[in-house]
């Protein structure tokens, strides 16, 4: 029952590419594993690191949108990742029934002997509708609310999660800013 990478983020590409659309596909959790397998022994920066450096960039770079990437995105980009969707009440760090078995089947890869002993960041985005840092807020809620239910429901090791909201601040598609893809949880190895 534990979970860990990037080959989920695979997965999600694919079914975008093919649908057009951004709609859950199957997970497994073999693909979770495989995705998420594999990570170097140590990033140099802290969940606490990104948090701080989402908030100086709505500082440095005001406006509707975040119009530039953050600074660690390039070494964020590099570790062994997955994004999927949870869906919550609409305002709300509230978890949607329907995406409780997305979240078991995480749990699930995330206790393979495979991920056992790494950690992990469980990041959360919002798409660029409303204030930046309302969404910067509302992702850190609603990224501890699925670190929450993988340690209390699922029993994955507190100390191997970390949340960290990263709003609108690194958007998956920045051509289409309120576009539902943007909407998305990350996993990140961050090693051991």
């Amino acid at each position: 029952m534990k979970i860990s990478n990037i080959l989920l983020g695979a997965v999600v590409a694919s079914a975008l590419s093919v649908t057009g659309a951004f709609a859950q596909t199957k997970l497994s959790r073999n693909e979770i594993v495989n995705s998420l397998q594999g990570a170097q022994e140590k990033v140099e920066f802290s969940a606490d690191d990104l948090r701080k450096q989402a908030f100086e960039h709505i500082k440095r770079f005001p406006g509707d949108n975040a119009t530039e990437v953050l600074p660690l995105a390039a070494k964020l980009n590099q570790l062994r990742q997955f994004n999927v969707e949870v869906t919550f009440d609409f305002d709300s760090a509230r978890i949607r029934p329907e995406s409780y078995e997305t979240i078991g089947v995480i749990a699930d890869a995330l206790h393979t002997p495979y991920l056992w002993g790494a950690k992990f960041f469980v990041v959360g985005h919002t798409d660029a509708k409303g204030d930046r840092e309302y969404n910067l807020n509302l992702s850190q809620k609603r990224a501890e609310a699925v670190r929450d239910a993988l340690v209390t429901t699922f029993r994955v090791p507190a100390d191997r999660l970390e949340a960290v909201g990263l709003g609108e601040e690194q958007l998956r598609d920045p051509a289409d800013p309120d576009g539902a893809i943007n909407r998305r949880v990350q996993l990140i190895n961050v090693g051991y």
